[in-house]
């Protein structure tokens, strides 16, 4: 592998490579600046029919100039292929076969012939898997340094010799461990081979990633929705993608990663974000959380639901004009019993009922002579004696109300829960003080899933066409199965460690989950190989794993650098943590103070009487705003250049079991992509000794 570096100095003009490089990125961003202004001079005068349409063209017009727009500070382009012989498109030519440069989207000249071609395309593809044993038809490989937008570097690979194709890229290694401040990037230009089979897997199955800390499952997640949007525009234009993280932290901190590869419409949001059907004011403790994120609470609403049906006693006698049309007791009885046999939500068997009685009322219009249509049936569908009896038979039931109940009254739980719920469970999730109303109710976050399902027995919750699932391990299957809706006809992306789930229904195994998903025919990749956590730390923190997961493979960092790592007695108080926080900020990067939630109003005065006002999780750094205090319960996710991790046995102790406090102090281990000090008054737990 032969890399030249530059940075501006006189040597950098002599370069032609470099300088034939640089003048094609700014060939590049002329070309990219003059589509947007093609686009943004479109005139719709003459071409939407009305306003609703005009609307709509704007609406698009104006997404596609964001798409368009040359975002400061990144690369256009990344790499470079150069390929022996034509692999089915147009490209520049170079010496022996077609050239094209690899970028975050497609740029095209004057004449409409690529400049830049975009990642996702088929051409892209050996820029991430070719390899000396597989070149996929590919002579030279180049990569592209950068300082900001400015291109300072190239690093060529010659597949076809096998002592520079096995060498270490040094680019990559520089790209991987930038110093980061900001929210989360891509890693468009660093995707690996393994990352990339999952990237471009087909839309239609269902693929779930087990990896640990730093193996790059969250950007791996975000490129596979930006792959998918681009091989399947326009069914996903018309059925959606939805992005679900844990906390809206989380989101805020990876919003930006889609939008920089060019893709403005898909939706982000939490499991809580999608049930709330009702304002969440309260918690349950976590014996009443885990029953009610069991899924066995979706038969007890089942069966709560369908005991509202009751069979007829009485026929039914609709009045039109002068005659009076009967349908027995014995025939409604048939009619509710076949809706129940088919299984159908409740609502849509609700609506399906009084047309069944209104077509045996027209059976008996044309049997004594009369020839009804259609408005007819539809008019004594509607008539006062068939909607009584629909009300009677098969009355509306309001999901909230239905929960309510459950949660309220002893006996009405007792009888829907019997052989599903113990007695002990039952009392658990039974409400100490019931609510008088819905709303007056202090309704707890696994409430609210519980009246989403209640709700999809009703009527069937729409589908997307994908959904991605991150920090997948910490839901409980009543909260997959709010997912799995989200997505019944479509696919999901799942993505989780199953070693960082910290609560007390954290799932134990991929298969499990996914069969609560509603996807039991899913693959199931590990990611074993760690680019982000530097390698001291990540073998610190696997100390943990045989106590927390042992049938999980740690983590092989591939990071050169070994990082900074260092275990600190500390005096007791927060001068320690203060000092250690400072001596990091001397460094370049984002700095992460993660500290049990207990601790954080403390170190958050200390430090701001230190003069070193800390941002919190959801606020995004800035080069003259490093500093995050990060309570520990929401450190999962995100990642700094540098951490401080303060007390791990608070940590640990702030959890309701010491598996789970375990797996908190994993998580909090494995936030540091360059380096981590771990200060500690306390005694550290036994398991992180040697």
């Amino acid at each position: 592998m032969t890399t030249s570096v530059h940075d501006d100095s006189p040597s950098a003009a002599a370069d032609a490579p470099l300088a034939r490089e640089r003048a094609h990125l700014a060939a590049a961003r002329r070309a990219l600046r003059a589509m947007r202004e093609d686009v943004e001079a479109l005139d719709l005068t003459d071409v939407a029919a009305n306003w609703v349409n005009a609307a709509v063209l704007e609406r698009q017009i104006e997404d596609r100039v964001k798409a368009l727009a040359d975002l400061a500070g990144t690369p256009l382009f990344f790499g470079r292929l150069d390929y022996l012989h034509a692999p089915g498109g147009s490209g520049a030519e170079g010496a022996d076969g077609p050239r094209f440069h690899i970028g975050r989207r497609h740029v095209h000249d004057a004449d409409g012939d690529p400049m830049v071609i975009d990642w996702r395309a088929p051409v892209s593809q050996p820029f991430y898997r070719a390899s000396a044993k597989d070149p996929m038809g590919v002579a030279l490989r180049r990569r592209f340094g950068y300082t900001g937008g400015d291109l300072t570097a190239y690093e060529d690979e010659h597949l076809s010799d096998p002592a520079q194709a096995s060498a270490t890229s040094a680019l990559l290694q520089r790209e991987i461990e930038r110093p980061r401040v900001g929210p989360m990037r891509d890693i468009v230009a660093t995707i690996q081979p393994e990352q990339d089979e999952i990237v471009r897997a087909g839309l239609g199955g269902t693929v779930c990633v087990q990896g640990g800390p730093g193996t790059g499952k969250t950007a791996v997640g975000l490129h596979r929705v930006a792959y998918l949007l681009y091989a399947h525009r326009e069914r996903l234009a018309r059925t959606g993608t939805l992005v679900i993280g844990p906390n809206r932290s989380f989101l805020h901190y990876i919003e930006q990663v889609l939008p920089a590869l060019g893709e403005l419409t898909v939706r982000q949001s939490t499991v809580d974000d999608l049930v709330a059907r009702v304002e969440v004011r309260g918690t349950d403790e976590a014996p009443a959380a885990v029953v009610k994120g069991d899924a066995r609470m979706a038969e007890v609403l089942r069966r709560a639901l369908y005991a509202h049906v009751t069979l007829p006693t009485e026929p039914v006698v609709v009045v039109r004009g002068s005659r009076r049309w009967r349908v027995p007791a014995y025939e409604l009885e048939e009619m509710v019993r076949e809706l129940l046999d088919r299984s159908i939500r409740y609502g849509a068997a609700r609506e399906a009922l009084p047309q069944r009685i209104a077509h045996a009322v027209l059976v008996r219009m044309e049997r004594s002579g009369e020839a009804p249509d259609d408005r007819v049936q539809d008019a004594v569908a509607r008539n006062p004696a068939v909607k009584a009896a629909v009300k009677a038979l098969w009355p509306p039931v309001d999901p909230a109300r239905l929960v309510l109940r459950l949660l309220s009254d002893p006996d009405f739980l007792a009888e829907h829960a019997e052989g599903v719920l113990t007695e002990e469970e039952r009392a658990a999730v039974l409400w100490a003080r019931p609510a008088r109303s819905v709303r007056s109710a202090r309704w707890s976050a696994a409430d609210a899933v519980l009246i989403d399902e209640a709700a999809d027995l009703i009527e069937r919750t729409p589908s997307l066409g994908h959904v991605v699932l991150d920090e997948a391990q910490d839901l409980s299957p009543m909260q997959y199965r709010a997912v799995g809706r989200r997505c019944s006809t479509g696919s999901a992306t799942v993505l989780g460690d199953l070693a960082q789930g910290t609560t007390p229904w954290a799932t134990r195994s991929w298969r499990e989950a996914l069969a609560h998903l509603g996807k039991e025919g899913a693959v199931v990749e590990e990611l074993t190989a760690g680019f982000r956590v530097p390698t001291d730390v990540i073998a610190y923190a696997s100390r943990l794993l045989p106590h927390i997961a042992p049938g999980l493979a740690p983590v092989a960092s591939v990071r050169e650098n070994p990082g900074f790592f260092e275990v600190r007695p500390v005096p007791a108080g927060p001068a320690g943590v203060v000092a250690a926080c400072r001596e990091l900020l001397g460094r370049e990067g984002s700095v992460g103070l993660i500290a049990a939630d207990a601790r954080v109003p403390e170190l958050a005065a200390a430090l701001t009487e230190a003069g070193l006002r800390p941002l919190g999780p959801g606020e995004e750094t800035t080069g003259e705003a490093r500093l995050t205090l990060v309570p520990a319960s929401l450190a999962k996710g995100l990642e700094y250049d540098h951490v401080v991790l303060d007390e791990p046995a608070a940590v640990v102790g702030a959890e309701p079991d010491e598996r789970t406090g375990l797996r908190r102090l994993y998580v909090c281990l494995t936030r540091a992509v360059s380096g981590l000090i771990v200060t500690h008054a306390a005694p550290l737990p036994g398991h992180l000794a040697e």
